[in-house]
């Protein structure tokens, strides 16, 4: 482990990473550093966003695409460019083969979101072809990786390449220059460690002080996996909803970086995500995709900043499919303990169910799911309910009622295999 932390500081270090911004002047976006009201009123502290959401592609993808692209010589172009991608990777690769004259092809899974195929393909135009395969990353990085090797293409990591990472790295120079100095907090979405990387080792070695935090969504926490194992190890159980950060095994590279510079690492369930999507999409009128809103909702929730310092969090990528709402908003009310589902068996006879809304259900109580099938054959029938209350408080009252109501009433517990299939 020691012998690839030392090969991996000396490929990525501050020198390379602003050797990657001249790369990048003129092709990637100088994104706005914006500060946010609303975080900061609620933390005490001055909370800033970097704003890679606004960035071609609408993610910070691009720099590291780029950045790795431009450095191949000839006879690699011409051979073509391959990688994998959940969506924002492929949006940039896409975009540096469509700028440098490089054919590329983009492999995604089946669980990136239309919008963000439909972008890849639109900003590479003809230089790209996009292939949906497999059910996660992991799989696409599969397909990616036998095509180059069959093909003689240039594999591009999305993160596990010191080329990508010192491209990624630039957000951190451009931050620090916008602001006028280094913050006391620096937050930072985690997938496979490409961003983290670049950005812990360039304020690692040029603003030593910097507190530096990496989210990881909860459900696919791989970095404190391998910071856990001393290396990086396969997670056996991924949940894919934050897709830009859903990866089962960070790189071989970036985990040396984090590690030496210090990166302390959090996790977030992705219930807390989506109310803060929510809450940037209503309150800031900002769209952040789910990895886009990790390093924001962590704050007062497993982050704690002191009142009065300068905190920055990468607001990463903003690709979030529109139809994406209706599960975002669903996953937020669990979370928030505002949606709960019900078995309930109702004898088959007149006034049951007049029963069930007259003695159990509260005057604020929503019913939003009611999935029911009568069987003439049967003396009773099970009905599915969805309940929405309007307060947390309202639930010990719906749960004391249900008790001593004359049904069996079973509640459907949101750590279940079968919730899996409400949401």
């Amino acid at each position: 482990m020691q012998g690839s932390s030392s090969v991996a500081r000396s490929t990525v270090d501050a020198d390379a990473i602003e050797a990657a911004i001249k790369r990048l002047d003129g092709v990637a976006v100088r994104t706005p550093l914006q500060r946010n009201l609303r975080l900061s009123e609620r933390t005490g502290a001055e909370v800033w966003l970097k704003r890679e959401d606004l960035q071609i592609g609408r993610s910070y993808k691009l720099r590291g695409a780029y950045n790795l692209i431009a450095q191949l010589g000839d006879t690699a172009k011409a051979a073509g460019v391959v990688c994998a991608s959940a969506g924002n990777h492929g949006q940039g690769l896409a975009y540096s083969c469509h700028i440098l004259g490089v054919q590329g092809k983009v492999y995604v899974p089946r669980t990136t979101p239309r919008q963000k195929r439909d972008r890849i393909a639109a900003l590479g135009g003809k230089q790209i072809q996009v292939i949906v395969t497999g059910d996660t990353y992991d799989d696409a990085a599969a397909a990616a990786l036998a095509d180059g090797t069959a093909s003689g293409a240039t594999m591009v990591p999305a993160f596990d390449d010191p080329r990508t990472v010192a491209g990624q790295g630039t957000v951190a120079v451009e931050l620090v220059e916008q602001l006028g100095h280094a913050p006391d907090v620096l937050v930072v979405p985690v997938g496979g460690g490409g961003l983290v990387a670049g950005v812990a080792t360039w304020i690692k070695d040029r603003h030593p002080g910097v507190r530096i935090i990496g989210v990881e969504p909860a459900g696919a926490a791989s970095m404190a996996a391998a910071f856990e194992a001393g290396t990086p190890v396969t997670l056996p159980h991924l949940d894919s909803f934050v897709d830009g950060a859903a990866v089962r095994r960070v790189g071989d590279v970036t985990l040396p970086l984090v590690q030496h510079a210090g990166v302390e690492l959090l996790s977030v369930p992705e219930g807390l995500v989506c109310s803060e999507m929510l809450a940037l999409y209503q309150t800031d009128g900002l769209i952040a995709e789910p990895a886009g809103a990790l390093s924001t909702s962590a704050l007062g929730n497993g982050l704690d900043v002191r009142p009065g310092e300068t905190v920055v969090c990468l607001l990463s990528g903003g690709n979030n499919d529109v139809s994406r709402y209706g599960e975002i908003l669903e996953r937020s009310l669990v979370y928030e303990g505002l949606k709960h589902y019900f078995l309930v068996t109702f004898p088959q006879e007149p006034g049951a169910l007049r029963t069930f809304l007259d003695e159990i259900l509260g005057p604020d109580d929503d019913i939003t799911l009611f999935e029911y099938v009568k069987r003439n054959n049967r003396e009773t029938g099970v009905a599915l309910v969805g309940i929405e209350i309007s307060t947390r408080d309202d639930l010990p009252g719906l749960l004391t009622r249900m008790e001593a109501a004359p049904l069996d009433i079973e509640r459907i517990n949101p750590n279940s295999p079968e919730f899996r299939y409400l949401i």
